[in-house]
């Protein structure tokens, strides 16, 4: 499903389905002709104990945070290759640097992200497109409502700045990755909060 102005589509798929996200990769190409940047944003989260979590939980967990990265990766890759140039920017956690208990699944989608971007932005560098991640630290957000208290102190700590990360945070290194100044940069995962 869609909805288009002059200059806007807005579209609303699964985006885990191959087909939908190829018809919606197609449509945009046929529509603006070029992309110049992907954000690969889409996210969730299982936080259980590693003995508790299910098959189920597994599935959901790496299709939304890692197939929905790669299909999109892929399909948008293969129009920014003919183009000879564009930005993708995927989205990881600290979860994948800090080894967190109880975000076992959620980590490993994360550092799947993080291995995905090092190495597609090797695959893609020579079509002039760079490739780079940003790993977001706890940010107020549905994802981390359900989270207890103790838990996100305890995560603040373990970070150079000890502070929740605020939206203009994020959108200040996305926009630096993605503009064209930034050409010399690929394959970095830049971890916010002073993670390493």
């Amino acid at each position: 499903m869609r909805n288009r102005s002059k200059n806007y589509k807005h579209f609303y798929l699964d985006v885990c389905d191959e087909a939908s996200v190829v018809d919606m990769v197609r449509s945009i190409k046929r529509d603006f002709g070029a992309i110049d940047a992907l954000i690969n944003n889409a996210g969730a989260a299982s936080m259980n104990h590693l003995l508790t979590t299910s098959v189920t939980s597994v599935k959901n967990t790496m299709q939304t945070n890692f197939l929905s990265t790669f299909l999109f990766t892929r399909e948008v890759g293969k129009i920014m290759s003919r183009q000879k140039n564009g930005k993708i920017l995927n989205f990881s956690s600290i979860a994948a640097a800090l080894n967190l208990e109880g975000e076992a699944i959620y980590a490993a989608a994360k550092a799947a992200i993080e291995n995905l971007t090092r190495t597609s932005a090797r695959e893609l560098g020579k079509f002039g497109i760079n490739v780079n991640a940003i790993g977001i630290s706890p940010t107020m957000t549905n994802l981390i409502k359900a989270v207890p208290k103790n838990k996100i102190d305890e995560l603040l700590q373990k970070q150079t700045i000890k502070d929740f990360c605020e939206f203009d945070d994020i959108k200040n290194v996305a926009s630096f990755l993605i503009d064209k100044k930034s050409k010399m940069i690929t394959g970095q995962i830049i971890y916010l909060g002073g993670v390493w």
